[in-house]
């Protein structure tokens, strides 16, 4: 297949486009530059130095992906943005480099970004990540797989979503949200289980009602949290290892975990 480039974008030497890719009208690629095959950026869609996108994405216009990191640490150090395959990027995304020599700002495979999403520095999407319109994800947030965010909301930086999580629409996440659960509120609290979200995912009815259980242990009235982590880090083999993932999870924290709300969560 050959490439299809539009004559009035701009495409610098030394970009490399994979068989199949086009780029449309009034697009800028930068020399340092990598495209998959398949690949198809739409108009007016910008891509600078030190990017790498995977095979058969779709952009949508007006797209800007490695862009300065808006950081004050910046100091003009070589850093990049890498996309996997698969993914549709809509209209008015930004995406920045990161901050730090050599590292990176990525979006894995298969994910959906709507209309206005900002990635920021140093950002890790997983796989199968669907980000919804006016989302803003701060430097250093991490997202795990099969993660869905509703419109507008923000995450602080340096947060860590796990996968398989639900974030609701219009607000704001300042703490780590762990696997499998939904979160929404003000401020934010888990409440319940992703039950929909797990049984498209083939999680069966008794490893939901695991996870489920699990967390009404964990989070249960009777004992300070940090004895019932304490508790469950003790057992932690004996677990599935879904369940093992969840310790690991806040074994890992920085900036604390999102507490439930006043139901225990939602039934499995």
């Amino acid at each position: 297949m050959s490439v299809n480039i539009h004559p009035s974008a701009i495409v610098a030497p030394g970009a490399q486009l994979g068989d199949g890719v086009s780029v449309g009208p009034f697009c800028v690629v930068g020399s340092r530059v990598i495209i998959g095959e398949g690949t198809v950026l739409n108009a007016f869609v910008t891509v600078n130095d030190c990017v790498t996108i995977g095979r058969n994405c779709h952009i949508y216009e007006y797209t800007a992906l490695g862009g300065d990191p808006q950081d004050h640490g910046y100091k003009g150090e070589e850093s990049w943005v890498h996309i996997g395959d698969d993914n549709i990027i809509r209209e008015n995304v930004t995406v920045s480099r990161a901050t730090g020599e050599g590292a990176e700002t990525v979006v894995g495979n298969s994910c959906f970004i709507m209309d206005g999403v900002h990635l920021a520095h140093n950002v890790r999407l997983g796989n199968f990540v669907t980000i919804a319109n006016k989302v803003g994800l701060s430097g250093f947030v991490s997202v795990g797989d099969y993660t869905v965010f509703g419109g507008m909301c923000g995450v602080h930086q340096f947060v860590r979503i796990g996968s398989y999580c639900m974030i609701g629409g219009l607000y704001r996440v300042v703490k780590d949200v762990p696997h499998y659960t939904l979160a929404s509120g003000e401020p934010l609290r888990l409440t319940g289980l992703n039950s929909v979200g797990l049984k498209r995912a083939g999680f069966d009815g008794e490893k939901r009602r695991a996870i489920h259980s699990f967390y009404r242990e964990l989070y249960r009235r009777d004992c300070r949290f940090t004895e019932s982590l304490n508790e469950a880090r003790a057992k932690r083999s004996s677990y599935i290892p879904e369940i093992q993932n969840i310790i690991d999870f806040f074994e890992d924290s920085r900036r604390g975990v999102t507490f439930w709300g006043r139901s225990s969560g939602s039934e499995e």
